[in-house]
């Protein structure tokens, strides 16, 4: 079982360097596989969109609340450890061009070793989209290009990669560095839709459905075995990640989640701004899921 932790999104902490590069070392000690970091370009003052993973349909988040770029937050932890696993989580793909993304992406992955794990999405904040560029109506098309393009650029290709589809164009063009894996730097889906579950099966190396237990989860996860199975893929090889607290989840919970069909547990922070109180609850989980002695 692999347990990542999602960092914290608060005012005087994720874009606090000390605090960040604190909480990231001590889930280096503690024996977490990763740390993980959410992506918003833009917050709104006002919108209409839906958050669909709050009764409410509200995001909990202040639009001037501080959420650094992901990947230039993933760099910078990066320099400041030396084994964590550095994911997004989700990252909001139509928000980026595929071309620069990629070379973003390998960049962070070859300077870190290796280290990257992306987890992206098609987003939920319409106006989001829309300030970025993106056709909120058209992003799950957009996506599967987006993702075929990332592929592209990050295989090995002497004569340059070419693509031409519905929404980006190009020949024979080089970006280096590539990742350390490749074309297989590990890709998974975030997302609570059927869309995202054949997505993951179909393209991706994993699949992270938010918000979602019992019947619907396990529908999804079906849903994407079997897609993959379909696009003559090996079902078994595709991670899942499944979220809990970092503070209630123990070892009965874990085996539960893993019953489930979890290889990953992807573990949120209660809010607390105190690096001493978030190191605590960190130990405190280790302890509990045997990370550390």
């Amino acid at each position: 079982m692999k347990v990542s932790v999602l960092a914290p999104v608060a005012d005087g902490v994720t874009a606090d360097p000390e605090w960040m590069a604190a909480f990231a070392g001590h889930l280096e000690q503690c024996g977490f596989e990763s740390i993980v970091v959410v992506e918003h370009t833009v917050l709104v003052t006002r919108y209409d969109s839906v958050y669909p993973y709050d009764s409410s349909g509200r995001v909990g988040l202040a639009a001037d609340c501080p959420i650094p770029d992901p990947l230039d937050l993933l760099a910078f932890l990066a320099g400041r450890t030396t084994t964590l696993g550095l994911a997004t989580g989700v990252l909001v793909l139509p928000n980026h061009h595929p071309v620069v993304l990629a070379k973003r992406a390998a960049s962070v992955d070859a300077l870190s070793g290796g280290r990257l794990r992306l987890c992206v999405g098609v987003g939920w904040l319409r106006e989001e989209l829309e300030a970025c560029g993106a056709d909120f109506e058209n992003r799950g098309r957009r996506a599967d290009e987006q993702l075929a393009v990332l592929r592209a650029l990050w295989a090995d290709q002497p004569h340059g990669a070419s693509h031409h589809g519905e929404f980006f164009s190009f020949d024979n063009v080089m970006c280096y560095p590539k990742p350390i894996a490749g074309e297989r730097l590990p890709v998974h889906i975030g997302g609570h839709s059927r869309a995202a579950a054949r997505r993951a099966g179909r393209l991706a190396d994993g699949f992270q459905p938010l918000g979602v237990a019992g019947p619907q989860l396990a529908s999804l996860i079906a849903l994407m075995r079997d897609e993959a199975a379909s696009a003559g893929r090996d079902p078994a090889a595709l991670e899942v990640s499944l979220g809990h607290a970092v503070n209630k989840i123990d070892a009965e919970r874990a085996e539960s989640l893993v019953d489930q069909g979890a290889d990953r547990l992807v573990l949120s922070m209660p809010s607390t701004v105190d690096i001493g109180q978030a190191k605590d609850v960190l130990s405190e989980c280790a302890q509990r899921l045997s990370l550390i002695a």
